[in-house]
């Protein structure tokens, strides 16, 4: 299951280079560098594809801009199955893999109801309210109120 990426490698006049052209753009209208798997931080796809290639130990250095994605041969490395790598980048479900059970997910715990910050009891849209806001944004809320009420 995911999406599978339509991956063309493309010829590179410059010897330990391969390039791949994707069907997706990775970066938008920005030009990345990646170095090392320090340098690929985020949730971006141009990032967890950099880590992704970075890791099979094939590659030294990863550039992507937009849906071109540049990757530099470690040396003495061939770079096999980096077109799998970014084929596979939001293959979540591969042939094989378990599926998961939530038989162990911890029950629902009901809402407490926040009691009001000025002591007392709230009924109604009020009780609603403060069922829902944490009661260090309601303290704060009634502060800022009582501020600008003594200063007009």
């Amino acid at each position: 299951m995911g999406q599978q990426i339509a991956v063309v490698e493309k010829p590179s006049p410059t010897t330990g280079v391969r390039r791949f052209e994707a069907n997706r753009n990775l970066t938008g209208m920005g030009h990345e560098v990646f170095a090392s798997a320090a340098d690929a931080v985020g949730p971006r796809p141009s990032a967890k594809l950099a880590r992704e290639l970075l890791a099979t130990g094939e590659v030294s250095g990863v550039r992507i801009f937009g849906n071109m994605i540049t990757v530099q041969l470690a040396a003495g490395k061939t770079g096999s199955g980096l077109d799998g790598v970014v084929r596979d980048l939001y293959q979540y479900w591969k042939p094989g893999m378990e599926m998961p059970t939530f038989d162990d997910v911890a029950p629902d715990a009901p809402a407490a109801a926040a009691a009001p910050a000025g002591g007392g009891t709230a009924t109604g849209p009020e009780a609603e309210f403060l069922a829902r806001v944490p009661a260090v944004l309601v303290e704060r809320s009634r502060a800022a109120m009582a501020k600008w009420k003594a200063n007009h």
